[in-house]
């Protein structure tokens, strides 16, 4: 049970945020990148506070024995704060998109139709491990004209108030509202269930975490929810692919980061290339230390640990990889379209049909063509930043960003026509 003096003290905290977003949706677009550029100074500023706090947590969650992707995703040196300022310019460099009008053109009756992009209101953005959500959720709301209310991992909860402190610095010295960002100090995991029920208080939730706590946070929210269940990626080798290119795509797909929800968990081979690109691909692989999980054809021609029904649907964040031979095209499809998350997924050919169909049947919400999965990720699409990355099909699906975080509403514009 929720203590009343908590719930009290969300509900002030959302109210703040109602306060603060009315505000936010009117403010000039320079004000909101004035109030980036103050909150990147203030990150460049604060390094050593800032790395204090990470060794904190850092130090908790190293004796508290947990994955070592995990504590990968935690940590935070001075290439990761370069990288949270760098996302933060980039996100100023972005079009603003509130009050954007497109589609404009003239109804039957000689009035002006057009849709005007407006900010969704106030979003609370649940997330763990990672500080950095901390600041590029910030910045894509406050540049979306949007309030957030950030609930990070208690495993994080030093660094994370910490760069709650260099974003607020940046919205007083621009002269918008503290307010407009608040991290949830409190880490009462039954707060969350209290969130995601406010209607008219919150108006979307985005989850980042677990496969767990996303279903049992769209089981249970009264408020919408913007999705993402896992990233279990595949890398298809076609018939046709260029050896050199599958090699370097391959390996860079799952060894680039482990921890990241774009790395590859299932290699997809085609038959009549394993015999040659296998043994290749298991030297690049055993380099990295990669544990190699493989189907009884894999197993004939390299030496793997068998792989199992439930390694298929297996999202392991790990040195782990599943290799599956497979008959064609259609098969590998079939592969992904049954067992993927629908995040992401490529296919190496340079057979332009295979390419083409290979990008119209697989239902993910990024599908690639050459380049390891990755890159999915809002930085390399342009979007500055994202808040997470949809699986969903409605609203929006793959890397949200600023465009994600808004909604329209049609704008009319007469000359005193009537209706008859």
């Amino acid at each position: 049970m929720t203590d009343k003096n908590n719930i009290s003290e969300l509900k002030e905290i959302l109210d703040r945020a109602q306060e603060s977003k009315n505000l936010l949706r009117s403010a000039p677009a320079d004000l909101k990148d004035n109030a980036l550029t103050f909150a990147a100074e203030s990150l460049d500023g604060q390094r050593d506070s800032l790395k204090a706090a990470n060794l904190e947590d850092m130090n908790l969650a190293l004796s508290s024995d947990l994955q070592d992707s995990f504590v990968d995703r935690l940590k935070l040196n001075d290439q990761r704060i370069d990288s949270m300022i760098s996302g933060l310019k980039k996100v100023i460099k972005l079009d603003d998109p509130v009050g954007q009008l497109t589609e404009k053109k003239s109804s039957p009756s000689g009035f002006l139709v057009s849709k005007m992009r407006v900010p969704l209101g106030v979003i609370g953005i649940i997330y763990e491990s990672r500080p950095n959500v901390t600041a590029d959720a910030s910045a894509l709301c406050l540049k979306s004209g949007n309030a957030c209310i950030l609930r990070g991992g208690s495993e994080a909860r030093n660094t994370n108030k910490e760069i709650e402190l260099c974003m607020k610095e940046g919205l007083m010295a621009a002269g918008l509202p503290e307010n407009s960002i608040q991290l949830l100090k409190n880490q009462d995991r039954s707060l969350v269930s209290e969130l995601i029920k406010m209607e008219g208080k919150v108006d979307l939730i985005i989850p980042r975490g677990g496969k767990s706590l996303i279903k049992v946070i769209s089981k249970d929210s009264r408020v919408p929810v913007l999705k993402h269940y896992e990233g279990l990626c595949h890398v298809f080798i076609d018939d046709q692919a260029d050896m050199e290119i599958a090699l370097e795509v391959a390996v860079n797909a799952k060894v680039y980061r482990y921890g990241i929800c774009g790395a590859m968990e299932t290699l997809l081979v085609s038959k009549s290339m394993a015999r040659n690109i296998l043994p290749l691909l298991k030297n690049r692989f055993d380099e990295h230390n990669v544990e190699l999980r493989g189907c009884h054809l894999t197993k004939e021609i390299i030496e793997v640990k068998p792989a199992l029904d439930i390694d298929w649907e297996t999202e392991y964040l790990e040195p782990i990889l599943s290799i599956k031979i497979v008959e064609d095209i259609d098969e590998a499809i079939s592969h992904i379209n049954h067992f993927g998350s629908g995040h992401t997924d490529c296919i190496i050919t340079e057979n332009e049909n295979s390419k083409i169909k290979f990008l119209l049947e697989v239902d993910s919400s990024s599908v690639m063509h050459n380049v390891p999965t990755c890159f999915a990720d809002g930085f390399e699409y342009g979007l500055g930043a994202e808040v997470g990355i949809s699986t969903d099909k409605l609203h929006a699906r793959g890397p949200v960003g600023l465009e994600g975080l808004t909604s329209q509403k049609f704008v009319i514009e007469g000359t005193g026509q009537l209706r008859s």
